[in-house]
């Protein structure tokens, strides 16, 4: 079996976009990724305001419709999803995604606006047929078209850690895909073997340039790190993502699950890295939880679980979603949020950021 290719790179906001060219290359995207096939591709948005290391970044955007561009790639279609707490328009706006595609003729297709359609999977779910037990739906645009996901280097309270498969859970699930958070692991897995089956051709592109750090997938210390990923292999891509951030991957559960059903590689010894030398890189990241996952995992699977059918499947749940919003809004964000970015603004990211 031939073993996967992770390229790897180091960049500065003076080369970015070319480097992102040079790093889809290396990764060899164009055989895994025919032309005669319309591509999706799947932005992230984990916050509706902009936060450094949180979402997909301006820059990665722009290099990777840059490449696919130049490379002759038509038929784009950007797309994300809202959850319960974001908002779709709001976050392509305040990730300054709207100039970038705009500059490239391409139209913004909110996957709140397409039609989802029922679909039965060939393989046997580990999870999400018991999470949604009557139906699963998926966006009917995605049948047939390769995917490129847009992911961030960073950490995350559910997973430990969060990156192409996981953004999959925000283009395959409708926004009542908290739900999914008891048995996430088991859900991710799912995902990618769901894709395997809709996708003709799979490929990742990953932002580490400003990496997330502690509570995330929002609430993080941003660090400048200046690395960015790309494969064809959505679980060795998340491999060495982790393996940066110094994490051992295969103690990762959805990495160890999918690499031991086959699905990808999550043994960063049988992955091929190329461009950078990652061998001595370690982030020394720690993965901590935000007030707001610490009470979802207590109340969804911990010691107060019982009380999860009432809060989580009635009308209760808008209590759930504003006590959310409001912390990460409107508590987190302007006391704490504001002087990190303040001080990330000053840097050399930062005021590429502000280009845009």
């Amino acid at each position: 079996m031939k073993r996967p290719i992770v390229s790897v790179l180091k960049t500065s906001p003076e080369t970015v976009l070319d480097d992102y060219g040079s790093l889809m290359r290396m990764a060899e995207y164009q055989k895994h990724l025919s032309k005669r096939h319309e591509t999706v591709l799947k932005l992230n948005l984990s916050w509706s305001l902009y936060y450094p290391s949180c979402s997909t970044q301006p820059w990665q955007l722009d290099g990777v419709l840059k490449a696919l561009i130049d490379d002759g790639y038509k038929n784009i279609h950007p797309v994300e999803n809202r959850t319960v707490v974001t908002d779709v328009m709001k976050g392509a706006i305040g990730n300054r995604w709207m100039p970038i595609l705009k500059k490239y003729k391409q139209k913004y297709e909110p996957l709140t606006k397409t039609r989802w359609v029922k679909y039965k999977p060939k393989t046997e779910l580990l999870a999400l047929d018991k999470v949604f037990p009557d139906d699963h739906k998926i966006p009917a645009m995605f049948i047939g078209k390769n995917v490129i996901h847009l992911p961030t280097v960073k950490t995350h309270g559910h997973t430990t850690m969060t990156g192409a498969m996981k953004n999959a859970f925000g283009g395959l699930i409708t926004k009542k895909r908290h739900h999914c958070h008891k048995m996430i692991h088991e859900v991710l897995v799912d995902l990618l073997a769901i894709q395997k089956e809709i996708h003709p051709g799979m490929f990742a592109v990953m932002d580490g340039t400003v990496a997330g750090d502690g509570a995330g997938p929002r609430t993080m210390v941003p660090r400048e790190k200046d690395m960015i990923l790309a494969s064809a292999d959505q679980v060795a891509i998340d491999a060495i993502s982790a393996k940066l951030m110094g994490f051992d991957p295969m103690r990762i559960k959805f990495i160890k699950l999918a690499h031991d059903m086959g699905l990808g590689c999550g043994d960063v010894d049988q992955i091929d890295v190329v461009g950078e030398d990652i061998s001595k890189i370690n982030f020394r990241f720690k993965t901590n939880k935000s007030p707001v996952i610490f009470w979802d995992q207590m109340l969804r699977k911990g010691p107060l679980s019982f009380v999860e059918p009432f809060l989580f499947h009635t009308g209760l749940f808008n209590l759930c979603v504003f006590a959310s919003a409001f912390y990460h809004d409107n508590l987190w964000y302007p006391l704490v949020g504001k002087k990190i970015i303040n001080k990330f603004n000053n840097g050399k990211w930062g005021k590429l950021f502000k280009t845009y």
